[in-house]
């Protein structure tokens, strides 16, 4: 079962929140779902760089609330705060309503699949070793404290004629348990031979000690 789904999605209802959270009547339900799909397409396009791995949406009557994750929060924030203005502005003509946004700081980017998935795939399009981008991201994962980390990349790898598929692990990666934080990522690299398909799993620890140690932490 672990290979066959995606493993945020197997714990959604269960640990992990919603990334959209509003009700719509039937008739909405469409526009308001293709709605967020372009939000994130736009951030995502726009800020490339700055290192966003999730964007998650809630929405009232008469607004809709965009909380941005990001590592690098002074990029969308820009000088004096001119950037996330520009930006809401943006936001407001695409979708023609009231926008809030609220920055998040991730703290610890090596510990996030996304993250660490989309800093394969640039090393891939800038010609780095595959092997070697391999093995350099299982030691900054493990050293940023993760539990495991497993890589997988499908594609032309280092330009062969055929396409295969290469995996690397460390640690453990406990896909089908439940109570188990695993992190997932998936990003693309646009090389000169093709695409590779970037796939990470990032084994954070149990949902319990997380918890507790942010009860702690409060």
């Amino acid at each position: 079962m672990g290979q066959k789904i995606n493993p945020t999605g197997f714990r959604i209802g269960v640990h992990e929140g919603w990334r959209s959270r509003w009700y719509a009547p039937k008739k909405e339900f469409g526009d308001l779902l293709g709605e967020d799909f372009k939000i994130r397409n736009f951030i995502k396009t726009k800020y490339k760089f700055a290192e966003i791995p999730r964007v998650e949406i809630e929405r009232t009557r008469d607004q809709v609330v965009v909380h941005l994750q990001t590592a690098r929060p002074g990029i969308i924030i820009g000088r004096k705060g001119q950037e996330v203005d520009r930006l809401k502005a943006e936001l407001e003509d695409l979708t023609g309503r009231r926008m809030e946004l609220k920055i998040i700081e991730i703290n610890n980017p090596g510990r996030n699949a996304v993250l660490v998935a989309e800093k394969i795939a640039q090393q891939l399009s800038k010609r780095g070793s595959f092997r070697r981008t391999i093995k350099r991201t299982l030691d900054e994962v493990m050293e940023a404290g993760a539990q495991g980390v497993k890589v997988q990349l499908s594609g032309r790898l280092g330009g062969a004629e055929m396409c295969r598929t290469e995996k690397a692990a460390r640690g453990s990666i406990p896909l089908s348990t439940l109570r188990r934080h695993i992190d997932y990522g998936l990003a693309e690299s646009k090389t000169a031979q093709g695409i590779i398909g970037v796939k990470v799993w990032i084994d954070l620890g149990n949902y319990e000690d997380e918890e507790s140690a942010n009860g702690s932490d409060a």
